[in-house]
């Protein structure tokens, strides 16, 4: 019986990395449910409960607007979700398993990113009690799995000089198609980093810029007087996607710098951008934010990520072939 149990033990938690994709399963749980419970357009119970309203006499204020726009950030939260979570089973898959530096640190850098994003509340208020369950849940076995990993990378990296980890996996260069692919890959992922940062700084602040109040048709003392505790819950939705925005935007960088291209990275990268993307995008014209300079960051930065996909596309998506290498 203690033998079964050990067994057990070591399955589940083995050398961190089932621990660490344990975290991305949750996290692409919770990020389906994100936009499914959106879709519905329905709130969450805590939600109301700190609203004392329901969604449906929200509605019956100038078009339902201010519910659509809480909506659409809370989607796009949703699939950002989802982008992080393949990333992090995809590290943990490859890179931990070759026992390469580079991914630990970037999950280290991630993790200080996206658990640090939930004291953001500090800036406007309102402490969501579901999201601190699930943080305070999901951190331990976050840090468990780093850890395990890090016994396992030291002895593998001990005579690696600290110069050769900074180095990306291969140099950039705009004359080959590949090369070319991956700087439009990155640039975008730097633009999802600006953009994370932005919103998530927006969201402590000044929680709306004028292209959203002019979608609501109400400004911030209209807002409140409706209700004085919307604008705090708007900020959290804000500030909680820039956040989770900063994650896979930081996450796809580190990837694409360090890590070599191959069929699985691409076919994580497509996965996750389609969910990132999708639901950042497609979400406003299904609520009637149409407004070209809001949209207009999102929808450069997916277009730079799609033809970059496309050029770094392996011969094996095309042709159906396993060739793992790419054109």
């Amino acid at each position: 019986m203690q033998h079964d149990q050990r067994g057990l033990w070591e399955t589940f938690v083995g050398d961190g990395r089932p621990l660490i994709s344990f975290c991305g399963i949750c996290l692409a749980l919770a990020g389906m449910f994100a936009i499914f419970q959106s879709l519905t357009g329905h709130f969450l119970p805590h939600d109301v409960e700190y609203l004392q309203m329901q969604p449906e006499e929200l509605c019956g204020i100038n078009e339902c607007r201010i519910v659509h726009f809480m909506i659409h950030d809370r989607i796009s939260f949703g699939g950002s979700l989802v982008a992080i979570a393949v990333l992090y089973m995809w590290l943990a898959e490859f890179p931990l398993r070759q026992r390469e530096a580079w991914a630990w640190w970037t999950l280290v850098a991630s993790g200080v990113a996206g658990f640090g994003s939930f004291l953001t509340y500090l800036g406007y208020g309102y402490l969501d009690t579901w999201h601190g369950a699930a943080t305070l849940a999901l951190l331990p076995c976050f840090i468990g799995g780093l850890w395990l990993q890090r016994s396992v990378l030291e002895t593998a990296q001990a005579n690696v000089p600290m110069i050769s980890r900074l180095s990306g996996a291969e140099p950039l260069a705009w004359r080959s198609r590949r090369g070319s692919g991956r700087i439009l890959l990155l640039v975008s992922a730097c633009g999802i980093i600006g953009g994370g940062l932005t919103i998530q700084y927006i969201g402590m602040t000044s929680v709306f810029v004028s292209t959203d109040l002019a979608f609501m048709g109400l400004d911030r003392q209209q807002l409140d007087a409706i209700n004085p505790r919307l604008i705090p819950l708007i900020a959290h939705d804000r500030a909680g996607f820039g956040g989770a925005l900063t994650t896979a935007g930081l996450l796809t960088t580190a990837i694409l710098w360090f890590a070599k291209l191959s069929r699985s990275l691409w076919e994580a990268l497509a996965l996750g951008g389609v969910f990132a993307w999708s639901t950042a995008i497609l979400v406003h014209p299904a609520i009637g934010y149409t407004d070209p300079i809001h949209l207009s960051p999102a929808v450069v930065g997916a277009a730079l990520f799609v033809v970059g996909l496309f050029l770094t596309r392996p011969y094996g998506i095309a042709h159906g072939e396993g060739n793992n290498d790419l054109p």
